[in-house]
């Protein structure tokens, strides 16, 4: 463990955290509600840091990143903890989930570990919510930067805005999760707020590249009004911000039915009403996976699975000449 970044001391021994807008106040003994922050003899302690529950080699359009180094593969590590508590959580065994077996490593072994993976672009803190690993993800962003490695941060953009700052210009690139565009839901279904995670995105989006990915859950956030709200908000900052609408299947603790297809594909066209880059996760769908020119509407990138062919011209759109949201090796 290493003691915490971004708490205070309270006069009555309790610790407040100031690394997340929960703002937990800690007891002597007790965590906050993330559950790897714990207050110990009135300091505040990081206890997932250097504790890895996952690593693996991924493609980048596996994180979803669509623009991002497309048809690259990315080394992607994760922790163990969460600051949210959500009902349909894909990775509840880790982000729920704390007392389980992990490996501990440093810093510069994990970004030995990334060089040495052949045609690897960087490292993607993924798997479980990065942000609640914070003094381990900034130590290894900055040695990954140094070593020429891209940063790339898979998260739900629930961070106070210090924190958040630090860590940005170390950051090539996140996804970050709206979970729905309403506040109700986020209180009700993940024990969040809606507009922290807002916030963070219309900070990161001017600082990096930034794509967003929303789980469509039936009778919850499904709604064509909500969808609406959220491509108009999106496109109020940038109009080629990706977005990824994803099908939604039960897990840990919702069990409802999974979303149609066709929910789905209606929810995209409604958003490309708006927005320039939007695609369909979770499902097979050979139009919702490619990217086309949002002048001309001609097939930019192809995307079959995990294969990727990019059509580009100079990031531009061979028909039209429209410029088209691409970062790639020829940017490095």
């Amino acid at each position: 463990m290493k003691e915490a970044m971004y708490y205070k001391k309270n006069n009555d021994g309790t610790i407040e955290c100031g690394l997340c807008p929960h703002h937990c106040r800690i007891s002597q003994g007790r965590t906050g509600i993330c559950r790897v922050r714990k207050n110990i003899g009135g300091k505040l302690y990081s206890m997932n840091y250097g504790r890895v529950s996952s690593l693996a080699m991924d493609p980048i359009e596996k994180k979803p990143l669509y623009h991002f180094y497309p048809g690259s593969m990315i080394f992607s590590v994760g922790s163990v903890g969460c600051n949210f508590r959500c009902k349909f959580c894909q990775n509840w065994q880790i982000a729920q989930l704390t007392d389980i077996p992990t490996s501990k490593v440093s810093a510069e072994e994990l970004i030995n570990a990334a060089k040495q993976r052949q045609d690897n672009i960087g490292i993607a803190y993924t798997y479980n919510e990065p942000t609640v690993w914070y003094e381990f993800v900034l130590e290894c962003a900055k040695l990954a930067k140094r070593e020429g490695l891209k940063n790339v941060l898979i998260t739900n953009g629930f961070i106070e805005k210090e924190p958040l700052q630090e860590i940005l210009p170390l950051i090539d690139a996140m996804n970050i999760d709206v979970k729905a565009f309403h506040e109700d839901f986020y209180k009700d279904m993940v024990s969040g707020q809606l507009l922290p995670v807002k916030e963070t995105v219309e900070e990161a989006q001017r600082k990096c590249h930034v794509e967003i990915t929303t789980l469509i859950i039936p009778g919850i956030n499904d709604s064509m009004e909500e969808i609406k709200a959220l491509a108009q908000w999106l496109s109020s900052l940038r109009k080629d911000i990706p977005l990824h609408l994803t099908r939604y299947f039960p897990n840990y603790k919702l069990d409802i039915l999974p979303t149609p297809v066709e929910k789905i594909k209606m929810a995209r066209d409604t958003a490309m009403k708006y927005l320039d880059y939007v695609y369909t996760g979770n499902m097979i769908d050979e139009i919702g996976g490619n990217t086309y020119c949002p002048s001309c509407d001609k097939l930019i990138i192809e995307r079959a699975g995990y294969q990727v062919q990019v059509k580009t011209e100079d990031n531009k759109c061979p028909k039209c000449g429209t410029p088209i949201l691409l970062i790639k090796d020829s940017e490095k």
